[in-house]
């Protein structure tokens, strides 16, 4: 990663937080100490940035320069909200169509998925604050710049999303192979939002309790399941050939 993609020292991160410079992640070494560090933590959790606590040797990889046990990662993107841009795709008499991804963590999956949505015109990706894949210069190199160019919203939690996306009249669908219903028999020819988990551990319980319709792609081979950008494309085309039709 370049140096300058990136932030050192505790004080200078305080001040591109404060000034609304968009932290993909921060770093602190483990044992880092004392009343400005907390400061930092505080701050950051506030504006829901992502904080790891690594051995010095991880920091020592990224930069040779002076980190004072602190590096930030500044997010290649600025991040939007779902909340305005749901309201402002009603407005543009459209009806909407989001994908979220649930602890999807690779990037060169995320990259090929935000590729396939930007194609397709899906009108917003959305990712969970923690646990999760962001926007960074790898991600946006594999999307072929389709990041730079599709809305993306890191939220603090998916679950008050779909509950968000549910009140506001779009329907969700998540893929599962839990399900008994196969992907093309529902309806996404109105609002839609589809979620896609891990391909390890699929979408998250407490998220599938609150999803409207769960529905799967056939398999017929002996691997357990298909690449998550690969199902991602599957169904994003499977709702543009009825939307458009």
């Amino acid at each position: 990663m370049k140096e300058k993609e990136m932030i050192f020292g505790t004080r200078a991160i305080i001040e591109a937080i404060e000034a609304d410079k968009e932290i993909d992640k921060l770093l602190l070494r483990k044992d880092l100490q004392g009343d400005l560090s907390k400061e930092l933590i505080v701050l950051a959790k506030n504006r829901g940035i992502t904080v790891q606590r690594v051995p010095s040797e991880r920091l020592d990889r990224y930069t040779r320069k002076n980190h004072q046990g602190a590096i930030a990662f500044l997010s290649a993107i600025s991040y939007e909200h779902i909340e305005d841009i749901v309201p402002f795709l009603y407005e543009e008499g459209k009806d909407p169509f989001i994908l979220l991804l649930d602890g999807i963590t690779d990037v060169r999956n995320f990259g090929a998925i935000a590729r396939t949505c930007e194609v397709a015109g899906v009108d917003a990706i959305v990712i969970p604050a923690k646990g999760s894949v962001t926007v960074n210069a790898d991600a946006v190199k594999t999307s072929a710049g389709a990041l730079l160019k599709i809305p993306v919203c890191k939220e603090p939690n998916l679950t008050d999303v779909i509950k968000y996306l549910k009140n506001s009249g779009i329907k969700v669908v998540a893929a599962s192979e839990r399900s008994s219903q196969l992907y093309t028999a529902t309806d996404y020819t109105g609002p839609i939002a589809i979620v896609m988990g891990a391909e390890d551990t699929g979408v998250s319980t407490e998220n599938l309790r609150l999803v409207d319709e769960m529905v799967k792609i056939p398999q017929y081979g002996t691997i357990g399941s298909l690449n998550v950008s690969v199902a991602a494309g599957i169904l994003i085309y499977e709702a543009i050939r009825q939307r458009h039709n």
